[in-house]
């Protein structure tokens, strides 16, 4: 028996190989070609002509400082920042509220409930925004701060829920259980039971309603006009106005910004 099973893991060792190394080719593959947009930005940024375009005769910082000194530029990043900074706590409390609601309920009202969450990222943001514009028009609330909250927080909240909900899979029903027959109130349990253990899906949940609020631009364009100005927005009208290279570098910049928060994110969880 041992003779033969030796032969037996060398050949399916042999069979796997060709098919660890493509697989592990596409995956690099598949990232490099997330990736190359991204990292294309970066010489653009640093380009030394007046349009969107390469470095010819050196790299230059003057976009940077075309940025770092305009009002509006920074005016749009210390709006996204503040939105999204808002939007991943109001997304966050209730997102994280209706987990564990959702958690304590149960069954398959539960699995419903999950299900209705989770369908407003399968709907095109095209379709959420102009269901915004149809309600905000009526609550008075287009191109207002509030509604570029509120509206981020109900896009945010999906991605809070499945964060919280992967959290809360890993607690064991009888410890909340345990904490009511000791006589502990169903607040208290939730505050020392459940939510220590839905932190870690909080923290996530939070990160990601912020880059979800940061990036957003859909929604920003159907309900704002001329007051309400983010980061995204800009970029977007310097595209349509002017394709001037400081766009690139304020799409460095932003991307900069989202990996400091997830770096931030991972170094808290760990």
């Amino acid at each position: 028996m041992a003779g033969s099973t030796a032969p037996q893991t060398v050949g399916e060792t042999a069979r796997a190989t060709p098919f660890r190394i493509a697989m592990s080719t596409g995956g690099w593959l598949v990232a490099a070609f997330l990736a190359l947009p991204i990292l294309v930005v970066i010489p653009v940024s640093l380009t030394d002509t007046s349009y969107i375009g390469l470095p010819k005769e050196g790299l230059s910082l003057q976009h940077y400082e075309s940025y770092f000194t305009s009002a509006r530029w920074l005016g749009g990043t210390l709006a996204s920042i503040l939105v999204g900074l808002a939007v991943a706590f109001f997304a966050t409390v209730l997102g994280t509220a209706f987990s564990i609601g959702v958690w304590f309920l149960g069954g398959r009202a539960a699995t419903i409930a999950r299900w209705v969450l989770i369908v407003p990222i399968l709907v095109p943001p095209v379709v959420q925004s102009l269901g915004f514009y149809r309600f905000w028009v009526q609550l008075g609330l287009i191109d207002t701060w509030t509604g570029v909250i509120l509206a981020h927080t109900l896009l945010a909240l999906p991605y809070v829920s499945i964060s919280v909900f992967a959290a809360l899979a890993n607690l064991d029903p009888k410890l909340p259980q345990a904490a009511r027959s000791l006589g502990a109130n169903i607040w208290r349990t939730v505050w020392e039971v459940v939510v220590p253990a839905a932190r870690p899906g909080m923290i996530t949940g939070a990160v990601f309603a912020f880059i979800v609020s940061f990036d957003e631009i859909v929604g920003v364009l159907f309900i704002t006009v001329r007051r309400v100005e983010t980061l995204p927005k800009l970029i977007w009208e310097g595209i349509q106005d002017n394709i001037d290279p400081t766009i690139a570098a304020v799409a460095t910049i932003l991307v900069v910004i989202s990996l400091i928060v997830a770096v931030i994110s991972g170094l808290r969880r760990t």
